[in-house]
């Protein structure tokens, strides 16, 4: 495939770019005080005002990309205002990943839409009825929307989708990475083709990211059908900010005590590797604005209540509260507020929910505790800090690791997780993003996507679904006799039933799916209880956790007794209380890639110590290559401990997973330990043979390996699947076996 077109044959001259604008537009330009415009603003004027092609925008957090697009898209939008030329309906779509992230941009888009003289409306769970009949009555402008409220018009609206749309010029997808490979990012490519297929006509598209690992995978998803013709933009100059870096590491030496009693858990806190920490994050960012990132809920509340305690301790004003997913959105609302007006100074302890683009101006730092699983999770975190001209980046990383004796397991040994972080601060500084896997299947947001087609035309034939959701759609991987199949799986699941002119329509079971609140997210989400407090919502919790009078929460930064349950509600009401402790909340790790595991292995074989280490950090570095000297690491990767083997392939776990399916079938009980897999009741002599066999032979296909794994059921509506589809859709988003046959050769020399 070819390249992309490269940003550098466009126009970079700033002073160029900025006469072709609108003059409203320049008006506007000139009142925000802007110098001139940046150069990736510059290179995007004149290829998306001929809106003729696609465009990504990719280059650094703050770089100002929203801009790029958007001072464009109204230069065009302006033109057509004063001709009085444009179809009626909303002109321009832009669709973005979070609810925070599109109250932002309204607020930032709402001048440059009033200077244009175009409205900007938006659409999410959290937008009240009134503004959205607004926008039903009166489509025009700017609309910014979710997948889910986009999925939503197309069930509850159907028919209206041509007028609503009906004006469209641009589609705008923000963040774009945070897509590409994932189900949600095959609900968005369904729902873009919907969007052209109901107004029949293709639309240009443009995507914005600051952490693109490969720009052919990132066009072939904004356009997959024409990958070649995408126009990409960018500067990396506005990449090169200073960074002031310190990762600090911290040794626990004391064991940790199984907590029982309020005691147990006061203890804890107040004498862990947590508390020292916490100390620090107290001693260094107080009286500055921040962004802590602890990787969890559970953690975020972990160090919020610290710092809360620290605060009190010392009779301050605390400054530290908690961000994440679960609190209520005012509470969210709040705190980003206080980081943007910088009245008070504020640190944000946060997961995730921070990491993309919410305006809440420049933070004065950024921390991470724990390894952050990912080179462009890392960037973007890092790019919330140094955002004002003249001032650094500060990124402070905090590494805690165990004690060492005769009976520590080798993956312990090597301080593994010190080391992931070296090697995605390394990779990060490389300029190097993990790839995202753009292998699935996504049968489970294929299950959707059919019934909500099905739901938007009230009834379709097999074919017509087939045509315009993998034929000429996004499931293109999908070939007909698995299309249908899935929807014999789907009729016999009661989802579809057949009337009996061919037409598929929702069954009994496809109804109460379409029609529960949840359907519209392509992604699983538990039931939860709300928490209120003297009648405020604090924000929710899931239910799989026990939930009874009188016991003991730490949530939003504080500490609760529970009052009352009310099961029917699903509310939980508590009151400020003494004790307390963090709720239980699920959520998976970030998968680690290929390239952060090469990338450890290197610094293990390696002399040089990072200068952004500090003493303890040294400490850890050096324990760990000394550990993998040790275990003889530096000469093989087979390694004995008791009646267990352990194997060190140095892989992403995609490879490592591949691999483990592959031993377990051929005898070996094997488990995934990090960065090892684990080989039970197995010597290493049986181990190289099992591995020399498979080095020597030709493995069995994806599928055919799929069928020993037991749990295939991950996606949202993969229970509807049969055991076939199970297996292929497991095998495509799981199983990587060319790379593991590499693995295994290199294992095996």
């Amino acid at each position: 495939m070819n390249s992309p077109a490269s940003g550098s044959e466009l126009e970079t001259d700033p002073a160029a770019a900025y006469g072709q604008l609108h003059p409203r537009i320049q008006e506007w330009v000139w009142k925000q005080g802007w110098k001139y415009l940046r150069n990736t603003q510059a290179q995007a004027v004149a290829p998306i005002m001929a809106a003729d092609r696609d465009v990504i925008i990719s280059a650094a957090t703050a770089s100002g990309k929203t801009e790029a697009a958007w001072i464009p898209i109204c230069s065009v939008l302006a033109a057509q205002v004063d001709s009085g030329t444009g179809l009626p309906g909303v002109k321009a779509l832009c669709v973005s990943p979070l609810k925070a992230l599109i109250n932002d941009q309204y607020g930032r888009l709402e001048s440059l839409g009033a200077a244009a003289g175009v409205p900007v409306h938006r659409r999410h769970g959290d937008v009240p009825g009134s503004a959205r009949k607004a926008l039903r009555d009166a489509p025009d402008g700017i609309l910014l929307i979710t997948p889910e409220s986009l999925e939503a018009l197309f069930v509850n609206q159907g028919s209206t989708v041509m007028k609503l749309l009906g004006g469209l010029q641009y589609v705008v997808i923000d963040e774009l990475h945070s897509f590409i490979g994932s189900e949600r990012g095959a609900q968005l490519q369904s729902l873009l083709h919907r969007v052209e297929l109901a107004i029949r006509r293709r639309v240009p598209r443009v995507g914005l990211s600051a952490t693109l690992s490969n720009l052919s995978i990132a066009a072939q998803f904004l356009r997959p059908e024409a990958s070649s013709t995408v126009t990409f933009v960018g500067d990396t100059d506005d990449d090169r900010a200073e960074l002031k870096l310190q990762l600090r590491g911290y040794l626990n030496t004391i064991h940790t005590p199984t907590l029982q009693t309020q005691d147990d858990w006061d203890d804890l806190a107040g004498g862990t590797i947590k508390a020292e920490i916490g100390n620090h994050l107290f001693e260094t960012l107080r009286g500055k604005d921040n962004l802590v990132f602890a990787n969890s809920r559970a953690n975020v509340e972990i160090y919020a209540d610290i710092l809360q305690q620290i605060s009190d301790s010392r009779r301050v004003p605390n400054e530290f509260l908690p961000h994440h997913g679960s609190l209520s959105k005012e509470f969210r609302e709040d705190v980003e507020e206080r980081l943007r007006s910088r009245v008070n100074p504020t640190t944000a302890i946060c997961t995730s929910t921070l990491e993309m683009g919410i305006d809440i101006g420049s933070a004065d730092s950024v921390a991470q505790i724990g390894s952050p699983g990912g080179v462009a999770a890392l960037r973007q975190r890092l790019g919330r800090s140094g955002r004002q001209e003249g001032n650094p980046s500060v990124l402070r990383l905090y590494i805690s690791e165990e004690g060492i004796d005769d009976r520590t397991p080798p993956v312990d040994q090597l301080r593994s997780e010190t080391l992931e972080t070296i090697a995605i601060v390394e990779l990060m500084l490389a300029r190097w993003y993990e790839p995202p896997n753009v292998d699935s299947l996504h049968l489970s947001t294929l299950v959707q996507q059919i019934l909500s087609t099905i739901a938007q035309h009230g009834g379709a034939a097999p074919a017509q679904l087939f045509s315009a959701l993998c034929a000429s759609g996004p499931f293109q991987c999908v070939p007909a006799p698995m299309f249908s199949e899935l929807l014999h799986c789907m009729g016999h699941a009661n989802l579809l039933i057949q009337a009996t002119d061919g037409l598929l329509l929702p069954g009994i079971a496809g109804e109460r799916l379409i029609n529960h609140y949840s359907f519209y997210a392509a992604f699983e989400s538990s039931e939860e209880y709300r928490l209120v407090a003297a009648g405020r919502t604090l924000g929710s919790i899931p239910i799989d956790q026990p939930l009874l009078a009188g016991g003991l929460l730490i949530f939003a930064g504080r500490r609760w007794v529970i009052r009352n349950v009310h099961l029917d509600a699903k509310i939980i009401e508590v009151e400020p209380s003494k004790g307390g402790r963090p709720p239980t909340f699920s959520s998976k790790g970030p998968l680690i890639a290929d390239g952060i595991r090469k990338e450890m292995r290197r610094i293990y074989e390696t002399t040089d110590v990072p200068a952004y280490l500090d003493n303890t950090a040294q400490r850890l570095l050096l324990d760990g290559r000394a550990a993998y000297r040790r275990l003889g690491l530096d000469k093989a990767t087979i390694v004995p401990w008791g009646d267990e083997t352990i194997l060190f392939p140095w892989a992403g776990d995609r490879v490592m997973n591949t691999l483990a399916v592959l031993l377990s079938v051929n005898g070996i009980d094997t488990s995934l330990d990090g960065i090892a897999l684990n080989c039970a009741h197995t010597t290493p002599s049986i181990l190289r043979t099992v591995l020399d066999e498979l080095a020597t032979s030709d493995l069995p296909d994806a599928i055919t390996l799929a069928q020993n794994v037991a749990a295939k059921v991950q996606d949202k509506h993969d229970k509807y699947l049969s055991e076939d589809l199970l297996n292929s859709s497991y095998a495509a988003k799981n199983l990587d076996l060319p790379r593991t046959k590499e693995t295994i050769s290199r294992l095996t020399p």
